[in-house]
């Protein structure tokens, strides 16, 4: 067949999966490419900007990478434009040869115990991106005048939780936490956060830099549990057989925390494992005023790789004002894509979309966490939409892609721009970045950010 020139390519979101997805087509050297990126929001970096920690700075770095990638020539962004809301994907099929959704994983995974949704009982996801300035979550209120927390989850989204319950004001102060949420953590009444993971130390989900870290907050004294630390008969021959100095690692650092005297510190942070919430216990009000936890036991899952957590008869109530739910997000149906409800994922074959008959939807793609889940750290999305970009290439010369009606990038552009008047373009976007860290500056901060839709438009129009 004659490939495409250029192929004209939409990806919708503009996070991890969206760039690197964006950067591998752009590198390669078989084929033109021109690839416009839609975002709803006006700023781009999605998970970057709003899921890592204000206190991590180091790690937002790699938009730095991002950057690159969005000032190529052939590379658009178009900001405040919101798929299904603004244009439609089979509009965007009728100007693009490919369309690829890399729009991560938006919600939490529910817990299914009762008492759930009293007040005061939350998902990570939604504190995450409140201490983050996301506009959808700005106005979230969140009951910090509690002195006790339980984060219910072992993964380094728990770990980000209960560090920035546990930071100091003056730490925080040196961060890009939105401006709202320092406030109210400044005047937080949290003295203890509990972290509850249902296996054992071995089988967090955290990592050896994020738990070392605990241990090293000014504000708070960490403390764990021996007899929830040393390991049972199952885990310590897995760990005797294996090479992994990672947790061995892990289990030195937690059985230190086993040892470790107070030291006066205004907060303490427990760390739990072997424990499962069964329900949560509230008051009259329908706030939460309690959890009960059920002892857990590991046996070996039905196919002898990896330990499951049982249930014993040990029960116990752990009074307690506020739960966050990290046990994982969960993704949300695309417009007009098929979705698989229970992983939270859009079905595909290698990053291509497969519609219920298994055939796939030509010309229909998705790369990241709605592509396979949400795993990994951020550079695990780079292999993951190389994959992506492989499978489209060899749809391209496999003569698997429909032709769009409009080809022209002019055409696009009028149609987003028509259906969205104020359209952010990435250009607009580098002012916003430079009103963001001048603002930051004045303060001794990496840089304050803007909270709302408006008040982004409103900066751009001022300029």
């Amino acid at each position: 067949m004659t490939v495409p020139t250029p192929l004209r390519v939409a990806i919708v979101g503009s996070g991890p999966a969206a760039f690197f997805t964006a950067d591998q087509l752009c590198a390669r050297e078989d084929v033109g490419v021109s690839v416009d990126m839609l975002e709803r929001l006006p700023a781009p970096f999605g998970l970057v900007r709003f899921g890592v920690a204000p206190d991590h700075q180091k790690i937002k770095a790699v938009t730095k990478q991002f950057d690159k990638a969005a000032r190529r020539p052939n590379v658009r962004f178009f900001g405040n434009v919101e798929v299904g809301l603004t244009v439609t994907l089979a509009e965007l099929q009728a100007h693009y040869h490919v369309v690829c959704f890399a729009t991560g994983a938006q919600t939490d995974r529910r817990l299914g115990i009762p008492g759930e949704d009293f007040a005061r009982s939350h998902p990570a996801t939604e504190f995450v991106a409140w201490y983050n300035g996301h506009p959808e979550f700005r106005d979230r209120t969140f009951d910090l005048n509690v002195e006790r927390v339980a984060v219910i989850g072992v993964g380094n989204v728990a770990v980000d939780v209960a560090r920035i319950l546990c930071r100091t004001p003056e730490e925080l102060a040196t961060t890009d936490i939105a401006d709202y949420a320092e406030t109210a953590l400044r005047a937080s009444r949290v003295r203890e956060v509990v972290m509850l993971g249902r296996r054992g130390p071995l089988q967090a989900a955290f990592t050896n830099p994020e738990v070392r870290e605990l241990g090293e907050m000014p504000g708070a004294d960490v403390r764990a549990r021996a007899d929830e630390v040393t390991l049972d008969p199952l885990s310590q021959r897995a760990l005797d057989d294996s090479d992994d100095r990672a947790q061995r690692k892990k289990l030195e650092i937690l059985t230190g925390f086993t040892t470790r005297q107070r030291r006066g510190k205004p907060r303490l942070l427990t760390l739990r494992f072997l424990a499962s919430p069964v329900e949560l216990l509230g008051n009259e009000a329908g706030e939460v005023v309690g959890m009960r936890i059920v002892r857990n036991r590991l046996e070996a899952a039905g196919d002898g790789t990896r330990l499951k957590a049982v249930p014993t008869d040990q029960v116990e109530n752990l009074p307690l004002q506020l739960v966050f739910r990290s046990v994982g997000y969960h993704g949300v149906p695309l417009p007009g894509v098929p979705f698989d409800e229970r992983s939270g994922t859009v079905p595909n074959d290698k990053g291509r979309v497969l519609q219920s008959t298994g055939e796939p939807m030509r010309g229909v793609y998705v790369s990241g966490w709605i592509k396979r889940g949400p795993s990994g750290v951020i550079g695990t999305n780079k292999a993951d939409a190389a994959e992506t970009v492989d499978t489209i290439l060899a749809d391209v010369s496999g003569d698997a892609i429909p032709s769009p009606a409009h080809t022209s990038p002019e055409a696009a552009e009028c149609l987003l721009r028509t259906r969205q008047p104020r359209c952010v373009s990435y250009d607009d976007w580098l002012r916003l970045d430079e009103l963001e860290v001048a603002r930051g500056k004045a303060t001794g901060r990496p840089r304050v950010k803007f909270t709302s839709v408006a008040d982004m438009l409103e900066a751009l129009e001022r300029r």
